[in-house]
């Protein structure tokens, strides 16, 4: 072990064994006696520090706020669109506890072979009357499904919620599905705007 290292990815029994080949044992129980001794615990990372905030930072929003304000004041659609976090289809780990009468045994690796597809949840909301709505797909994360998604919304709920609508902004956060640079959005939002109306 490296002196004046107060941090190790190792268990109890690793260390153990590590004290072991150095000389003096310990049992995994007083490697955790010594270490809450020493206020050393095992711990998750977590995500606090930030790398800054560029100076520009809120030009986007800026841009788009005038514009948001002249949609609804007109009666328009406005809707904010993400994909949020996949998740594997089928017998497959999930993180967290379950409370279960058994054991829920799932397969050891985790990849797409052994699982049954994949779910995309993607979330649309509408901001002037702020209702959400989730549609999940299993096909891919790509332009045409956020389309789809736009509109099956707006067959659904959004004619109903702005009956004077003649335009709808989308706003996208521009990654994955929504990203300004393939010419694939490009054509599937023409598309769209064609097949709305």
């Amino acid at each position: 072990m490296r002196e004046g290292v107060w941090w190790t990815t190792r268990s109890w029994r690793e260390l153990s064994r590590r004290l072991l080949a150095l000389g003096p044992p310990a049992s995994r129980r007083t490697i955790r006696r010594l270490l809450r001794k020493l206020k050393l615990g095992q711990r998750t990372a977590r995500k606090k520090k930030t790398r800054g905030h560029p100076p520009d930072r809120n030009a986007p929003f800026e841009n788009i706020a005038p514009l948001r304000r002249e949609y609804e004041a007109a009666g328009d659609a406005v809707m904010s669109i993400d994909t949020k976090k996949k998740a594997w289809l089928g017998n497959v780990h999930r993180a967290g506890t379950t409370c279960t009468a058994e054991t829920v045994e799932t397969f050891d690796h985790d990849c797409g072979s052994a699982g049954q597809g994949k779910l995309i949840p993607h979330g649309i909301y509408a901001l002037r009357n702020q209702h959400a709505h989730i549609h999940l797909k299993t096909s891919h994360d790509t332009s045409a499904l956020c389309c789809d998604s736009v509109a099956l919304w707006w067959e659904q709920a959004g004619r109903a919620a702005h009956p004077q609508a003649t335009r709808r902004l989308v706003l996208g956060d521009g990654g994955g599905s929504t990203s300004a640079t393939p010419y694939l959005l490009k054509e599937d939002r023409q598309g769209l705007a064609h097949r709305l109306g």
